[in-house]
């Protein structure tokens, strides 16, 4: 069996697996860290509590200093967390380390694996850089979970900073292309600003040209891997609270907050937008400060998408994800716990594709 095979084989379990959510081992308990582009989060299999702690690990990575200096706030996180939410010390613990991770690992492999090695001597919680498909995997268990009945397109669309994900329950397209991450190749690729969230607008005929072929070639094989008929669901906030009201201001239809957005209608949003400065886009759109400045390149990235799959139209529900529930759900992953060493060994080789292989033939801990 080839690795491709191998992976969707295991991606396919995973995702039948997680799908239930209710496979806990238990008494056992499970505390489950998700270390995502901007900080720590925890959860507990046996409490409802969370805990939190925010950290930047994008602005490092395009400053290009790696994650060095993200280790003391990332090891008082693991540490403390759980304090703070009142979880029990023997629980089982894991860290699911997710885009910004992946993206240090591309640039400085060996430096990443040392940096993981060493947070785990410093708080002993095993982290594991985890694949764009076993996010994407977690990612549609919790949206399952959440949404219920509401759900009924084959797959999410879920737009984080770093990265984004059409999660399925069986097949999962991701980039490393979320609001903020992508913002900062336009930055880059229009305005050679190393400012990731410098203005850009206007944009011309030619900076639209530009974006649209960028998405064209980072998606294209987004609709081979998704398969035919693939329908979609945005659940994430850049979608739900920027793109589709601004849509549906400046269609000038009368549309419900639950109907779909067109394609067409995103394409006349960009293209009414695009000529206008960032401050008059706030004002024609009545956007928040928060969304203005990534306002226009969202809409290029939802167009891209629908473009790529070939749909005409996206539904938008905005659901408050988790993939907590779903990394604890895991027992790959808390298997790789009990065998930290051998991951750490197959990280230096296959990076986070070493999630994929199989915990069976390492040496016994």
């Amino acid at each position: 069996m080839n690795v491709w095979k191998a992976c969707r084989v295991a991606l396919l379990g995973l995702a039948l697996g997680l799908v239930g959510l209710a496979a806990l081992a238990e008494p056992t308990c499970r505390i489950a860290f998700d270390v995502g582009s901007s900080g720590v989060r925890v959860g507990a299999s046996n409490s409802a509590a969370e805990a939190h702690a925010d950290i930047d690990y994008l602005s490092p990575l395009w400053a290009g200093h790696g994650l060095d200096e993200t280790l003391a706030p990332t090891a008082a996180a693991l540490n403390n967390l759980p304090l703070e939410a009142g979880f029990s010390a023997a629980c089982d613990r894991v860290a699911g380390a997710f885009s910004a991770w992946r993206l240090a690992w591309q640039a400085a492999a060996a430096e990443t694996a040392a940096l993981i090695a060493r947070l785990q001597a410093d708080t002993l919680v095993p982290v594991l850089v985890l694949p764009q498909a076993v996010e994407g995997a977690y990612a549609y268990a919790s949206a399952r979970q959440v949404l219920g009945p509401r759900l009924t397109t084959s797959h999410v669309l879920d737009i984080g900073g770093g990265s984004m994900q059409i999660a399925g329950a069986r097949t999962t397209f991701g980039q490393a292309l979320g609001q903020k991450s992508w913002h900062q190749v336009l930055c880059a690729t229009l305005r050679q600003s190393a400012v990731a969230s410098c203005d850009l607008h206007p944009m011309s005929a030619v900076d639209l040209q530009r974006a649209r072929q960028l998405l064209d070639d980072k998606f294209s094989g987004m609709a081979a891997t998704l398969g035919p008929l693939t329908t979609l669901t945005a659940i994430s906030r850049p979608v739900t609270r920027g793109v589709a009201p601004a849509v549906r201001l400046l269609a000038a239809k009368k549309t419900e907050s639950t109907d779909p957005l067109s394609a067409q209608d995103i394409t006349t949003a960009i293209n009414q937008m695009a000529g206008l400065s960032g401050d008059k886009t706030a004002k024609r759109v009545h956007a928040q400060s928060a969304y203005a400045t990534y306002l226009l390149s969202d809409m290029l990235l939802l167009e891209g998408v629908l473009r790529a799959t070939g749909g005409a139209e996206i539904r938008v529900i905005e659901g408050t994800l988790s993939i907590l529930p779903a990394l604890m759900a895991d027992d790959k992953a808390f298997q790789w716990s009990a065998h930290y060493p051998c991951y750490l060994e197959r990280f230096k080789v296959s990076g986070p594709d070493a999630y994929f292989s199989d915990t069976a033939t390492c040496p016994r801990p």
